[in-house]
């Protein structure tokens, strides 16, 4: 085994983050923007940015940086920048403000987190994201976003998976799509100041590094195929997740991992890949024909509880089912917090049901969400006002009224909590490239909590980059370049090529058939459970399928028009190149944590059980070349504020 794991990969020097501030946690984040050198407004009229996305973290971020004075470039592949992934978050967003008065605090929130994400995160990181939440909640309230509000008319707040307090704002079930809205319009104020220029259908294809730092992007027009070449001081990638590595997820359809993966091949590590989120309430598949799948909010666990019939292979209609007959799992397994354990742990819950033949549904892939409770106690009209969006949007997906019989779900990929690694700055190891919001790996550890993905983008985009770019923009004073520097010409040339070998290959499968193949692939190898022998098997496959795809792809029509299966092709070949390191990845890490379950690793009952003494680090992979083994470069996790303990919902 060790013999394999040497040929899989190499061992490098450690790495750590050398720019958080020694001392308590409390002072830590008052201190470094204190040290942070600063840029006067004169001078920022002088310097340029550019980023790369435009969802919650990406349109805070140039609306910040724009306001401050920057002169920013906003890229996106959307035809406008309202459509980025994060307008599907539905359920809410964190913030320790306490308006329930039921415990809740910044220590608390930073408590819940870390043990979410079951010890696999930064302290530093992490507190600082509770420190600053409040402030998210006042900003976006100042910007207008409608928040529920309560009788009396103050913020309401709900509860979501993994905690014991109320700190979820929420606006009913698009919370997402109104944060959104909010950012939107803060950057469309700069654009209209002359601060912000947004360039929407125009897709990164490669990262511009010259002297070693981050200075550019090639990016192709995808209206005509033009490709451009854009210099500034300083990138800044804000272009999301990568789980439609699996093919079928939550995600949009256009999401991919080609923007952190460029980086990532041009020296930027790539931390916890295998750390991928499977979300417990999803719409079951209903056949081989999707391309997608749609989530039902996690909100919806507050008033919907979750059962199983306890007879195996019951088929009756779930409303003739007495109560006496059905299986509460995880009000039965786990009391203290029922159906609000954390998502990582009511998936497997869910699957193990199903495995052992109590699903419902197509298949018995499917568990019931049920609210004829929740309807008696509260009334109808009181779940129409908290839930009637994904009410009505589960009535439409399904034909099936939630209002009268019970919602079937089942889990399915929905965020990924690896990405770039970044310091305490949120700079990669790539100086003058930052990463910020789902694109870097750096708060939620080996599981994210519900609600916290809107928390950290915007925190990272309004309050955290503006305070630390300013200091790398300060002490790394850069030559003008422009796009006849010899490497800003060798990465177009990159770009060029590649695209003309994919045009040129003319097989006979299709792009999305590749990648349907590729994401039952990761899903039944590196999905819910993983193992060694089918980790092994997983990559042996993928190299397999990797070399089909170079020879057998057909990429229809040309460069210079307006050609999504050229799109998706450059995409689907870096997912095949990161699905590989995600296996390895998982491979590596010999034990259980969070999202990351390996049969090999549980306790008796069941429960992912890690090994502190020999897994207590961040996996940064290094990028080696094109057929070299990767680097594991490794970040040792110090524990000072919060006990390593197994974690248990029970």
């Amino acid at each position: 085994m060790g013999e394999l794991m040497d040929q899989l990969f190499t061992v490098g020097e450690p790495i750590q983050d050398a720019k958080a501030p020694a001392g308590p946690l409390q002072n830590q984040w008052e201190a470094r923007r204190f040290a942070a050198k600063l840029i006067n407004p004169a001078n920022r009229r002088k310097l340029s940015v550019i980023i790369v996305g435009t969802g919650l973290a990406g349109a805070s971020a140039a609306a910040t940086l724009g306001e401050a004075g920057y002169q920013v470039k906003s890229f996106c592949y959307q035809d406008t920048p309202r459509r980025a992934h994060s307008i599907a978050a539905q359920g809410g967003i964190n913030a320790a403000k306490d308006y329930r008065n039921d415990g809740d605090s910044v220590q608390r929130l930073f408590y819940d987190t870390v043990k979410g994400g079951d010890y696999r995160s930064r302290e530093s990181n992490v507190y600082r994201l509770a420190e600053v939440s409040s402030a998210i909640i006042d900003q976006c309230v100042a910007q207008g976003v409608p928040f529920a509000r309560d009788y009396g008319g103050l913020l309401d707040t709900r509860s979501f998976g993994g905690v014991q307090v109320s700190r979820t704002f929420y606006a009913r079930g698009q919370t997402g799509q109104q944060l959104l809205l909010g950012a939107y319009q803060a950057l469309e104020r700069q654009v209209g100041a002359g601060t912000v220029e947004v360039h929407t259908r125009h897709e990164m294809l490669e990262l511009i590094v010259i002297d070693g730092k981050a200075r550019g992007v090639v990016v192709r027009d995808l209206v005509d195929g033009t490709l451009e070449t854009h210099l500034a001081d300083a990138v800044v990638l804000a272009s999301g997740g990568y789980g439609n590595v699996y093919h079928l997820s939550t995600n949009a359809m256009g999401c991919n991992t080609t923007a952190t993966w460029r980086a990532h091949r041009k020296g930027a590590l790539f931390a916890n890949p295998c750390f991928t989120q499977i979300h417990p309430t999803c719409i079951p598949a209903s056949g081989e024909h999707q391309s997608k799948l749609t989530l039902m909010s996690e909100s919806l666990r507050n008033d919907g509880r979750i059962w199983v019939p306890k007879k195996v292979g019951d088929g009756r209609d779930p409303r003739e089912i007495p109560d006496a007959e059905r299986d509460y799992y995880l009000e039965r397994q786990y009391p203290a917090f029922g159906n609000l354990v954390p998502r990582d742990v009511a998936s497997r819950a869910a699957k193990n049901q199903c495995d052992t033949g109590h699903g419902v549904g197509p298949g018995g892939r499917g568990v019931y969400l049920d609210f004829a409770d929740a309807i008696a106690r509260l009334g109808r009209p009181a779940i129409e006002e908290k839930y009637g969006n994904l009410f009505d949007m589960y009535h439409k997906i399904t034909d099936e009224d939630p209002y009268r019989a019970p919602m079937r779900i089942y889990p399915a990929v929905h965020y990924t909590m690896g990405g770039l690694w970044v310091d305490y700055d949120l700079e990669s190891s790539i100086p003058g490239l930052f990463v910020i919001g789902e694109a870097n790996f750096s708060d939620h550890g080996a599981n994210r909590l519900g609600a916290s993905a809107l928390m950290q983008g915007l925190a990272d985009g309004y309050f955290i980059l503006p305070n630390t770019i300013n200091d790398y923009l300060a002490k790394n004073p850069a030559d003008a370049a422009d796009p006849s520097h010899p490497e800003a010409v060798k990465a177009l040339a990159t770009v060029s090529g590649r695209l003309h070998r994919l045009l040129a290959i003319n097989g006979t499968k299709s792009v999305d058939s590749f990648h349907k193949e590729l994401g039952v692939i990761v899903w039944e190898y590196c999905g819910m459970e993983r193992n060694a022998e089918g980790l092994h098997h997983a990559i042996t496959l993928i190299r397999s399928l990797k070399d089909e795809f170079w020879t057998d792809v057909k990429v229809t029509g040309m460069n210079e028009e307006l050609n999504q299966t050229l799109e998706r092709a450059g995409r689907v070949a870096d997912f095949f190149e990161l699905a590989e390191l995600m296996c390895i990845d998982a491979l590596h890490r010999a034990e259980s944590c969070g999202s990351h379950f390996r049969t090999e690793s549980q306790t008796g009952d069941g429960e992912a059980l890690r090994d502190d003494n020999a897994f207590a680090y961040v996996a940064a992979w290094e990028f080696t070349g094109e057929n070299s083994p990767p680097r594991l470069r490794k970040e040792n996790l110090e524990y000072h504020n919060v006990e390593l303990a197994q974690r248990s919902y029970k």
